[in-house]
């Protein structure tokens, strides 16, 4: 890992916002790796000395991918990954295109477009007023509540589960590992918010969630606004989140905020052919 941050560290920097998963979960992996999980894929090509593409992979989740303006980069990759299983890539809208259409051509497996997100950054937070409630940290007392949140986040955002175990992510993130967790009190949870991935200069919001009867109360802008206020209070320069372009109601939450679009994203699921 270290080499890798060594060698791709400035060109992923140089677009932080872009690659705030990727050095994110590159973060993770040295301040609290898993002994038990597969070793992670890390790639980069270089033109001339250039890092022009970094790729950053770690089983059963799917392939990171970086910006890439350099012909032909993406192609060496999937040439290397050949023969390998993959769920599917995540990665800059024209880039990730270019990988899962390489890579169909070359095993037959058929592809799908399973989500379409935005890249988001924040430095300065607008608070929103008259919401009632308070932000804290996640409780152990909470956990009922988070594990169905999470479960019900991803079959809402994502469309179908994760890899992860929920109660077990849940678990580590109350230990005080891998993600941490912020709710919304309002006598009683009533909004959840994650943060982790840390970044040279900043740190990655998600996943963000509240129950649809809670829904347009501004408990989720609250908890939002509060968590990301905190982050750049403790010295991140910039928080990054992302969202469904289509949730057209998260996407207006996010900018109240004060969060601006950066880049558009997609994800891409493999099938067996």
């Amino acid at each position: 890992m270290a080499a890798f941050l060594d060698a791709a560290g400035p060109f992923l920097v140089g677009r932080e916002a872009e690659h705030c998963l990727t050095l994110g979960v590159a973060s993770n992996l040295v301040a609290d790796p898993d002994p038990a999980a597969e070793p992670p894929y890390l790639s980069v090509v270089t033109d001339r000395g250039t890092v022009v593409f970094a790729v950053l992979w770690t089983p059963p989740w799917q392939v990171v991918l970086s910006a890439c303006d350099h012909p032909g980069a993406v192609s060496l990759v999937v040439a290397d990954l050949a023969g390998r299983s993959m769920v599917g890539v995540h990665g800059p809208t024209e880039v990730a295109r270019s990988f899962v259409a390489d890579r169909s051509a070359r095993t037959g497996e058929a592809v799908r477009l399973l989500l379409r997100e935005r890249v988001f950054q924040l430095s300065t937070v607008t608070r929103p007023h008259g919401v009632p409630g308070t932000l804290r940290h996640a409780r152990p007392s909470d956990r009922d509540h988070l594990i169905g949140w999470l479960i019900a986040f991803e079959r809402e955002a994502i469309g179908e589960a994760t890899p992860r175990d929920p109660g077990d992510w849940i678990d580590r993130s109350l230990g005080g590992q891998g993600s941490r967790l912020y709710v919304w009190d309002d006598d009683g949870p009533v909004s959840v918010c994650g943060v982790s991935g840390r970044t040279p200069n900043g740190i990655r919001i998600g996943p963000v969630y509240t129950p649809p009867g809670l829904r347009r109360r501004g408990y989720a802008s609250a908890c939002v606004a509060a968590v990301s206020q905190a982050q750049l209070d403790a010295g991140r320069r910039f928080c990054f989140l992302f969202a469904d372009i289509a949730n057209r109601t998260s996407v207006h939450v996010y900018e109240t905020i004060g969060y601006a679009p950066v880049s558009d994203v997609a994800v891409y699921r493999f099938d067996l052919p």
